[in-house]
């Protein structure tokens, strides 16, 4: 069995958690000259830190996101839309989930994104590749944020990975997230290392913002038809566990 199968822990269960709210605030400064996002799938940088990602940028941070895949495994038993064209989907709300996030001329909208093109769902014999080119995106004065290597998810495990590789040869500060996590892990869960964790508060404009970006991805949250195999990927009891008022990394 999958561990993001089923419904999950409940939102709930996760604010009822005194350890949640006692995580210590992480200190965006000194700020970095340049942030990458790595994200396997177009959606997992926005769900993860997409609140991150606009405050840094609002903060003058140059803001890079590197799409490792263009998410056309995310159904793959439909018979009513191609994996070629479900990527064009994809890629196309991750552009306008970019844009929404961020305030004013500030905004990632206008952020470069590098496309790999790599398999969804086969990340994992790409690591290498995947680690070559992060290599050449970062350095020492580069925060990388990505999906944590022990996220429960293959894709997201993999490019965990990578990145870690890059970042150790290139100096950057690797900085993880959670996503399919708050799905298969209980409060306190001792698989998850809660000593690293740290809390990255949204204002009240920023968080909207991420709400709003989120709402792009039309394609997870909503079905593509009536048929079967064209389920919603992000149910809403999935998408309480994103959209909190604050986001959280792992060291």
């Amino acid at each position: 069995m999958s561990l993001i199968d089923g419904l999950g822990t409940p939102e709930p269960s996760w604010q009822a958690w005194p350890g949640l709210a006692a995580l210590d605030n992480f200190d965006l400064h000194p700020l970095p000259a340049s942030a990458v996002v790595v994200a396997p799938h177009p959606d997992d940088e926005v769900l993860g830190v997409g609140g991150t990602l606009a405050l840094l940028r609002t903060a003058g941070v140059s803001v890079r996101v590197v799409a490792v895949s263009d998410g056309e495994a995310s159904h793959p038993h439909s018979r009513t839309v191609t994996p070629t064209e479900l990527a064009e989907i994809r890629r196309a709300e991750q552009n306008i989930a970019l844009g929404r996030l961020g305030l004013g001329r500030l905004g990632l909208g206008r952020c470069e994104v590098h496309r790999c093109g790599l398999p969804d769902g086969h990340l994992d014999r790409y690591e290498a590749d995947l680690a070559d080119t992060l290599s050449r995106l970062l350095d020492e004065r580069t925060w990388c944020l990505t999906t944590w290597a022990r996220d429960g998810h293959p894709d997201h495990e993999a490019t965990g990975r990578s990145a870690a590789t890059a970042a150790g040869r290139t100096g950057a500060r690797l900085l993880s997230f959670p996503v399919w996590t708050w799905h298969w892990a209980q409060p306190a869960d001792p698989r998850v290392p809660w000593s690293t964790a740290r809390r990255v508060p949204l204002p009240p404009m920023i968080a909207h913002a991420k709400r709003h970006a989120v709402h792009a991805f039309a394609s997870q949250l909503e079905p593509l038809s009536a048929q079967p195999g064209d389920e919603a990927i992000l149910a809403s009891h999935v998408l309480a566990r994103l959209t909190r008022d604050y986001e959280v990394i792992l060291l």
